[in-house]
């Protein structure tokens, strides 16, 4: 048995050719050529019959006669090799056709090689043989493009995943694919919802605990709360300390953004609970989770330098959550009157209470504020 019929029992697949010809004996006679050096061999009669067979099953190769009734050879390996579906299937022109308008007509319509009538078997399995190996190396080299493009996606799913949502991750891939700007280069107006958390009496724990525990301590609660986040589909600008700011709406629209905020606003003290315990229980003093969150306008844009930028969002709102969050206690989240008139339906009315106009340090005026225990 030849290597071509190895190869085939290795594999598993047999290598498939399809045979076009008008001539039933000549087909017949091709195909069993094929068939014994371990291939898989169908047969079509004219144009027609062999596009219905590509459509059914694409086959490896083609073996296509120039006289043909109907569309000729030329004719269907030029609509072949102009198909993507069929583009890269080998095809090798039979004729007896031996002038040099033949051939180059051939060249032109796309025809990987030629085989002369009347055919020989030895120049048949040759010819086969080297499209074959030509073809495979052609597919090998697609599935390593391929994989090499699998992996690069892959590896920028898992750096955008650090700082946005594994959802918006995923759709952050698919603009890169798509025209390669997943964020505008220009700074733009967006309404937000700003989420800020901070670990309340953190500072003073730290003084009298370890370093190495406080990172230890510090990564339990970025955990719990970053996934609070993920989980509403917000997105993490900024992670200093132990404060962190999720902005909802941004960078994708969200109709729902202050619901969602909340919603992990509520996750994120629920999930710190039994770290908290854990901490208590190993001697660390009590503290906890306060919130604030605000909406409105804000700017949503690449700041810093040429060494160092932070795709962020800067304005009022973002302001605002913060002086919020820095007034809220343990288990507390205070929120601007625009975000509690979005989610009070959501709230339960008994642990929302309304503090009245609140001045906040470094803004004029006042604003209404709203605490809800968490």
């Amino acid at each position: 048995m030849s290597d071509l019929a190895d190869a085939a029992r290795m594999t598993g697949t047999a290598f498939r050719v399809l045979v076009v010809d008008d001539d039933p004996d000549m087909a017949a006679f091709l195909a069993r050529l094929l068939t014994g050096e371990g291939m898989a061999a169908e047969t079509a009669g004219d144009a027609e019959a062999a596009i219905a067979s590509l459509s059914l099953q694409p086959p490896d190769m083609i073996l296509l006669d120039v006289m043909l009734p109907g569309a000729d050879g030329f004719t269907l390996c030029e609509r072949l090799k102009s198909a993507p579906a069929s583009a890269m299937i080998p095809i090798v022109l039979v004729t007896a056709l031996e002038d040099q308008e033949s051939r180059v007509r051939g060249i032109r319509a796309g025809a990987d090689d030629f085989l002369s009538k009347p055919v020989r078997r030895e120049e048949l399995i040759a010819r086969v043989k080297t499209l074959q190996r030509l073809h495979e190396t052609r597919r090998e080299l697609e599935a390593r493009r391929l994989a090499a493009e699998i992996q690069h996606k892959e590896t920028l799913r898992k750096a955008f995943a650090r700082y946005v949502s594994p959802r918006l991750a995923e759709t952050i891939i698919a603009d890169l694919v798509e025209d390669g700007t997943p964020f505008q280069r220009e700074p733009q107006r967006v309404s937000v919802v700003a989420l800020f958390a901070d670990l309340r009496g953190f500072t003073r724990l730290t003084e009298a605990t370890r370093v190495d525990e406080v990172v230890g301590m510090l990564n339990e609660y970025f955990e719990v709360i970053t996934d609070a986040a993920y989980r509403h589909e917000g997105t993490i600008f900024s992670m200093a300390g132990d404060c962190l700011l999720v902005g909802f709406n941004v960078p994708f629209a969200q109709a729902d953004a202050a619901e969602r905020a909340c919603r992990a606003a509520q996750d994120m003290v629920a999930g710190f609970a039994p770290v908290l315990a854990s901490w208590t229980a190993r001697g660390g003093a009590p503290t906890g989770v306060g919130v604030g969150i605000a909406s409105g306008e804000a700017i949503l844009g690449n700041i810093g330098s040429p060494h160092y930028m932070s795709h962020t969002i800067i304005g009022d709102a973002v302001n605002t959550a913060a002086r919020l969050m820095q007034m809220a206690q343990p288990s507390e989240l205070l929120l601007a009157r625009p975000v509690y008139e979005s989610v009070r339906g959501t709230l339960d009315s008994q642990r929302v209470r309304f503090k009245g106009q609140v001045a906040l340090r470094g803004r004029s005026g006042t604003i209404e504020v709203y605490s809800v225990t968490l």
